[in-house]
């Protein structure tokens, strides 16, 4: 009988972890059923979509309030229909305030469940770990600190290395990337990633577009390039770009380069989620010579940008990890509401996390290898001049490639090939 298989990813990058963990389990079985909550990644490999990923975005904090009724609308339709259908095995990706407790319930009722992405307990509340401990049947974690934390825990883990360090390059290719987004080959370029969500565009955007004036003042031929991961986030963006102009800046979206030039005349959306597969882009630039620059369908057009940048001024979270895998010198950054850090604290009991890095990158390392400004000390003087080093600074920036790509090299595994077996196993479907 093929492997029926309960999956929720609640965030961009946990559809694109889950997507590669599904090509895993089909090598084993292509008729392995995949369903639940997920994106568009997860259904290009066949997902069944019960629930659009977009439910579980905003599950935290201020903004899960203003929806609360529809995440638990979500979250006991979900339940419900594995209880009364049991999968062979459930599998939450990241989205821990969801996913824990739905996997506490399913496990409590004998399903096997997984929990692939541990929630940060080496920085935050690390009394989650009795939680996990009743309701994870396995852990897979993506780096190899955690293994050691879990299974000192008496938590079952596998470290699976992080699946972004296999569909990444080690040797980005800055040329082709700049093929591709029209940017002539010697400009200086850098990507301006604020985040995913309406609350860091709020917070973080008029902070990075003044860095980005001052930069351009020292620099008036600097581009800067913005990635958008959907229309509302650039509905949003537009609308500071209007506020704080900044020239030769264009917002990237997926298939597409989109040109917003000063805040002025803001490019019409075109074919913003185009399989970059089987289209160009929608507009060339004059940098443009011999067969553009074409990513898998998936790409986020944070990609393409980050391997086209020379440095990256960036919100903390995943995009740390993924500048730090394209060999990007960056600048990171991170602000909070007065309120949301009051609930941060109320919630975790901390004001700090344990250890004294927030971006992926330094915590890896173990060092500040790249600088952290955040909250007070994100004022835009300060981005700005952070980023003009990570910018003009080629020394430093060699010295930044070579602690990325040993970095790099420890995260790189067969994580779709052990994620899979992983899984197979608590299934009770053990490959031969």
């Amino acid at each position: 009988m093929s492997l029926r298989v309960g999956m929720v990813a609640g965030e961009p990058s946990g559809d694109l972890l889950a997507s590669r963990i599904m090509r895993g389990l089909r090598s084993h079985d292509e008729q392995t059923l995949c369903q639940g909550i997920g994106g568009p990644a997860m259904q290009s490999q066949g997902f069944e979509l019960w629930h659009s990923m977009n439910a579980l975005t905003v599950f935290g904090y201020v903004d899960a309030f203003k929806r609360l009724p529809g995440l638990l609308t979500t979250y006991f339709d979900i339940k419900k229909r594995w209880l009364s259908h049991r999968p062979d095995v459930f599998v939450g990706i990241d989205a821990p305030d969801f996913n824990l407790r739905l996997e506490l319930q399913l496990r409590q009722a004998g399903i096997p469940t997984v929990h692939f992405v541990g929630p940060s307990i080496w920085a935050w509340r690390y009394e989650r770990i009795h939680k996990i401990r009743a309701a994870v049947s396995h852990m897979l974690v993506l780096f190899p600190f955690e293994e050691e934390l879990y299974r000192k825990e008496g938590v079952p883990v596998t470290y699976v290395g992080h699946p972004l360090a296999e569909v990444i390059p080690m040797h980005p290719d800055q040329a082709a990337a700049r093929r591709y987004l029209g940017v002539e080959p010697g400009a200086r370029v850098l990507a301006l990633l604020p985040g995913s969500r309406a609350s860091e565009i709020r917070l973080l955007g008029p902070r990075f577009l003044q860095a980005a004036q001052i930069l351009a003042r020292q620099d008036p031929a600097l581009q800067i390039l913005v990635p958008m991961v959907n229309a509302d986030r650039r509905r949003e963006f537009e609308a500071l770009l209007r506020r704080y102009p900044v020239p030769n800046c264009r917002i990237i979206e997926k298939g597409a380069a989109h040109a917003a030039a000063g805040g002025a005349q803001l490019a019409a959306a075109d074919g913003a989620h185009g399989d970059l597969a089987k289209r160009g882009p929608a507009k060339r630039g004059p940098a443009d010579r011999g067969p553009a620059y074409r990513g898998p369908a998936d790409r986020p057009a944070a990609w393409n940008v980050m391997e086209a940048a020379d440095a990256v001024l960036v919100a903390s979270g995943t995009a740390t990890l993924e500048a730090a895998l394209f060999k990007r010198p960056m600048v990171i950054s991170y602000v909070l509401s007065p309120m949301m850090k009051r609930m941060m604290e109320w919630k975790s009991g901390q004001a700090r996390p344990y250890v004294p890095w927030v971006g992926l990158p330094n915590v890896l390392a173990r060092d500040f290898v790249v600088p952290e400004l955040l909250q007070d000390d994100a004022t835009p003087q300060a981005l700005a001049e952070a980023s003009w080093k990570a910018l003009t600074d080629a020394s430093y920036a060699r010295q930044v490639e070579a602690r990325f790509a040993a970095m790099h090299a420890s995260l790189h595994r067969d994580t779709p090939a052990l994620a899979a077996r992983a899984i197979l196993q608590e299934a009770g479907h053990a490959p031969a």
